[in-house]
């Protein structure tokens, strides 16, 4: 089975001439990600073999991280890297508190309503501000949107797969 690779964030360009590189954070763990010592793949924009590096130093600048990786000394050897992703294996993620997840753990659930009905597989998870928007997507139709409020969202069972919701009135 193929091992699962996980989005921490995007390479977007290079930082002087020393081999460092502007990251655009894709993870809500950057003090881990991007901590001294941490072991990252560099997936290169090619989409080739992933390349194990090891983060030497960073800092945050500008809403991106300054990242230096130990194998690549200057400018030329990552001027390469650009547009590339930085990812970490399914088996280093970081552990969750309770009733919090990934959204890759949310992705493909069934939606099921406390009335019994179904609505179709969770395709999608959008984050426009004060909650995330789950899009549904039914056998036939149009996607529904499912605010992720407590009033709505009742029990998440990603063991199961399931996902039990109240729809309030207006809501469909």
């Amino acid at each position: 089975m193929p091992q699962t690779l996980l989005n921490v964030g995007k390479i977007v360009n290079t930082h002087g001439i020393r081999g460092e590189i502007k990251v655009l954070p894709h993870t809500d763990f950057p003090e881990v990600r991007f901590a001294k010592g941490s072991e990252l793949l560099v997936v290169p924009p090619d989409g080739k073999t992933p390349v194990p590096v090891t983060v030497q130093t960073s800092r945050f600048h500008k809403n991106m991280y300054i990242v230096k990786l130990k194998e690549y000394d200057n400018i030329n050897d990552v001027e390469k890297l650009k547009g590339g992703m930085l990812k970490v294996t399914g088996e280093d993620l970081v552990e969750l508190p309770e009733n919090e997840f990934y959204f890759h753990e949310i992705i493909g659930c069934e939606v099921v309503t406390d009335e019994g009905r179904e609505l179709g597989v969770i395709t999608e998870i959008l984050t426009p501000g004060a909650n995330d928007v789950w899009v549904v997507q039914p056998k036939s139709g149009k996607s529904i949107l499912i605010p992720y409020i407590d009033d709505v969202v009742l029990d998440v069972n990603v063991k199961d797969r399931k996902v039990l919701v109240h729809l309030m009135e207006g809501l469909l």
